[in-house]
């Protein structure tokens, strides 16, 4: 895999390791308890070498050139945040990475941040695959009262297509890689 390729190459690429590996077709519920008949476990790409790449290439694309940081609420965030952090850095581009914890830790430092977060960092926060946005929502939470800036919430997919209006309702830009158009699916609205 090379990327040399632009930027929509690089998206077509992410495109087709999501169908290879991430998507299923079936009978499925989800975490809504609604019904489905395809699921996305987009750690199947998120953590495979070169769907690694490929979600940090793509993140990279549409950073603000003054993001500081990375991160978002822990399982999804994660490895997201990570391999763009890290691929960021071998490139000369400092970009700290946190994570959120869905509880507050009272023990130790406390908080619900774990990792490189500073007060009046400017942050993307990241996710996984999301529907309705909510665990971008929580990290947005998190992010502002450990006192720093959200700049832009990316998801590596938009399974739901309601994520950017909640966000954009906490005054959140929003951007998606893939939605669930790109994939041959409908957006599966709450």
């Amino acid at each position: 895999m090379t990327f040399a390729a632009g930027p929509e190459q690089r998206l077509a690429a992410l495109r087709t390791h999501l169908l290879g590996h991430s998507v299923r077709v079936g009978d499925f519920v989800l975490k809504s308890g609604r019904r489905s008949t395809w699921f996305i476990d987009s750690k199947q790409t998120v953590c495979r070498p070169e769907g690694m790449l490929l979600v940090a290439e793509a993140v990279l694309d549409v950073l603000p050139d003054d993001a500081t940081a990375i991160g978002g609420l822990t399982m999804g965030a994660d490895p997201v945040a990570f391999v763009t952090a890290g691929v960021a850095a071998a490139r000369g581009r400092p970009l700290k990475a946190f994570s959120v914890r869905k509880e507050e830790k009272d023990h130790g430092g406390g908080g619900r941040v774990a990792g490189a977060l500073d007060a009046g960092d400017r942050v993307v926060v990241t996710e996984d695959t999301v529907t309705r946005g909510t665990s971008m929502l929580q990290a947005v939470e998190a992010v502002r009262a450990a006192g720093a800036h959200v700049v832009l919430a990316v998801a590596v997919v938009d399974r739901g297509g309601a994520a950017g209006r909640l966000l954009e309702g906490v005054g959140v830009a929003f951007r998606a890689l893939v939605g669930a158009p790109d994939l041959g699916f409908e957006f599966d609205e709450p």
